[in-house]
């Protein structure tokens, strides 16, 4: 398949601020619900950072704005000194009922509540869409049965024959062919097990899948696992509430561990850094899927949802997971860390996203073909 036109750059540009102002806004308003559910004061509720462009403040006294710069956002609860969200040493000079509504001054347990609550919404998030997409547009999928099993294949070296049904792969439960794409499509060259049902009996196989470069219709290559099987035909089924709402519970445990996944063979070195992508990328991304119409834009929404909610639970200082990574710690010592400490881990922290972060971008600029182009041009 040729690939077709790139979207230009304003309207990947505009459908990556629609698809980050959105999410972004969801994240905090998940931090922010649970803060309020406690009866905690938050000063600022921000949609992008820098100058304030537009706001208001409502009656609790928090300041609802937009950034002009749209590439994040905060919920900054009362009395915060820093990212660390560690209290100014002037407020425990407050009356105890002024102490009361800040965040600093909560038992643990609530102030772990409020910092989940913004992953935990993202992935809520991603659920609600997937739900609605399944009632509205129909839930796309193959049952798990080998339809063709091409000649000389690793699924046809390994035993698998036409009119097997996967029961699991890789020790996994499969309900759906695109269950075992998942699965196969994240080890390339590693061996897995194969649980079949055919004609009743059970039978069980281990297959190698190969390794094949894809090609999407916008020029995008990814590498992925193959068995070569090709599936039964696709089956469209417009779901009704209960059973939307579990297959898209299900849609996003299956990304989640996707993802989790990826990252493990990313660190231990069977995937390479240079297949992540940046935010350049994600930009082209959302531009591509916006082009492709409502239906591709709302599944891209959900994915970057569930990756959103899944990165900021890394147990890296500055994010989510990093505060849980801490406040688990003040659990156990039943004191928190010493502020310096924690400085030093907020400081290490933002350092890392931040050299992840020019690292990705590198790698964008690097599939875009800038460095080749700029090493043609030397030459």
């Amino acid at each position: 398949m040729d690939a077709i036109t790139q979207p230009g750059i304003a309207v990947s540009a505009l459908a990556f601020i629609v698809v980050l102002g959105i999410l972004v806004f969801v994240h905090e308003f998940g931090h922010y619900g649970m803060a309020r559910l406690f009866g905690i004061k938050v000063d600022v509720f921000s949609v992008g950072f820098g100058r304030e462009i537009l706001g208001f403040s409502d009656r609790h006294g928090t300041r609802w704005k937009i950034g002009w710069i749209p590439l994040g956002g905060y919920a900054k609860f009362a009395g915060d000194m820093n990212a660390a969200s560690q209290p100014d040493p002037a407020l425990l000079a407050l009356p105890e009922t002024e102490r009361a509504q800040l965040f600093q001054f909560r038992p643990v347990w609530q102030r772990a509540l409020v910092v989940a609550a913004g992953p935990g919404i993202n992935f809520l998030f991603a659920i609600l869409l997937f739900a609605g997409f399944f009632m509205t547009f129909g839930h796309q999928f193959t049952p798990p049965v080998a339809g063709r099993v091409l000649a000389d294949s690793p699924a046809a070296r390994a035993g698998v024959v036409p009119g097997d049904r996967f029961l699991e792969v890789d020790g996994r439960k499969v309900d759906r062919f695109e269950d075992m794409v998942r699965i196969v499509a994240v080890r390339p060259g590693e061996p897995i097990s194969l649980l079949v049902d055919r004609g009743g009996t059970t039978v069980r196989l281990v297959a190698t899948p190969g390794i094949r470069t894809e090609i999407d219709r916008f020029g995008n290559r990814y590498v992925k696992g193959r068995l070569g099987i090709e599936s039964g035909p696709l089956v469209v089924e417009r779901r009704r509430p209960v059973s939307a709402f579990f297959w898209a519970v299900d849609e996003t445990v299956q990304m989640t561990r996707l993802m989790a996944e990826t990252l493990v063979q990313v660190v231990t070195g069977r995937r390479a850094l240079d297949e992540l992508g940046g935010p350049l990328k994600i930009a082209q991304f959302a531009g591509q899927s916006a082009t492709l119409g409502l239906a591709s834009f709302i599944t891209f929404m959900a994915l970057i949802s569930v990756n959103l909610g899944f990165v900021n639970l890394l147990p890296i200082p500055a994010l989510d997971g990093g505060h849980l990574l801490l406040y688990a710690a003040e659990a156990v010592r039943r004191r928190p860390l010493e502020p310096r400490l924690q400085e030093l881990a907020f400081m290490s922290g933002f350092v890392l996203l931040i050299s992840l972060m020019l690292l990705l971008t590198m790698n964008d600029l690097a599939s875009f073909g800038l460095w080749e182009g700029l090493r043609n041009w030397a030459g």
